[in-house]
């Protein structure tokens, strides 16, 4: 079997105390590495504990520029070279410095401390306290080296993960496996809906939570493979944490999802595109129109 371990590191942050973020990150990430992990992933935001101003507090603003950090700079190159350490890849979340306002992102880093990818989130929370980061505007999708093999995978963090197209656009270009980091309250519905993102693109999704009392856990992962060899309907939950801060194992069988994606129905098999135009469209109607949106 080629197997591939993600971590789901459910922790609970220093708040903006950015030194000991670091190193209650590296701490976890080399129990990931002791425990067989693959990949290490981190909940959304770890550099600053995802600690937002409100909407209106201008001063948090400001601050919050000022904790927005480079991917060269001393934080992020520190798991760079973590993950080369450890022969680990790492899925390193942070406040990104960014013209005119930072951004929510990850980078991947893989087992050589190769920098594989770095997307940031493109459906910001634009009705809270999100409004005052930058948006993504792309969805991308890498090849990772790791012991089990080259593994396709793509990245999108939290919110992005209640619209379907998010996992769907990964998908089509070629992903896996869909690292998501996160940063609220994953209750029944949430939890749905990413198994349904797992189950309609026939792929592996790994999401890492913070712990309570800064969020509820419920760190989790599916792993796309909906039925079995003879058809019968089985659970795709490879793990589901409680509340409590730890490091979270998934064992993602990537043989057997990829023969399982050879034969079902689902993914990019039998969509019809052609029907689809409205998708894309830019046009909002009632009762969809918010003021504060941003397309």
């Amino acid at each position: 079997m080629a197997l591939v371990t993600v971590a789901l590191l459910q922790l609970v942050s220093h708040g903006s105390d950015q030194e000991e973020n670091l190193r209650k990150g590296e701490a976890f990430c080399r129990q990931a590495r002791d425990r067989g992990a693959d990949i290490a992933l981190f909940p959304e935001m770890w550099n600053i504990g995802y600690t937002l101003p409100k909407p209106d507090d201008l001063s948090g603003r400001r601050d919050l520029h000022r904790q927005a950090i480079d991917t060269g700079g001393p934080f992020v190159s520190h798991f760079q070279t973590l993950a080369r350490e450890l022969r680990m890849a790492i899925a390193l979340t942070y406040l990104q410095a960014w013209e005119c306002a930072p951004r929510c992102t990850v980078s991947l880093f893989d087992r050589h401390g190769a920098l594989r990818l770095t997307y940031a989130k493109v459906h910001t929370c634009d009705f809270d306290t999100e409004i005052a980061l930058t948006p993504g505007n792309d969805f991308c999708v890498c090849s990772l080296d790791t012991a089990a093999g080259e593994v396709k995978v793509g990245a999108m963090i939290c919110f992005d993960r209640e619209f379907p197209e998010s996992a769907r656009i990964l998908m089509l270009q070629g992903a896996e496996l869909i690292l998501t980091p996160n940063s609220c309250e994953l209750e029944q519905n949430r939890l749905t809906q990413f198994r349904t993102r797992a189950c309609e693109n026939m792929l592996g999704v790994a999401m890492a939570n913070y712990a309570a009392p800064q969020e509820n856990g419920h760190s989790v992962a599916y792993d796309g493979i909906a039925f079995d060899e003879h058809e019968g309907s089985r659970d795709m939950c490879l793990v589901e944490a409680g509340a409590d801060e730890g490091v979270y194992l998934a064992h993602f069988d990537m043989d057997r999802l990829r023969r399982y994606r050879s034969t079902e129905g689902w993914g990019n098999a039998y969509r019809k595109p052609r029907c689809y135009g409205l998708l894309i469209s830019e046009v909002v109607e009632p009762p969809f129109i918010r003021a504060d949106a941003r397309r």
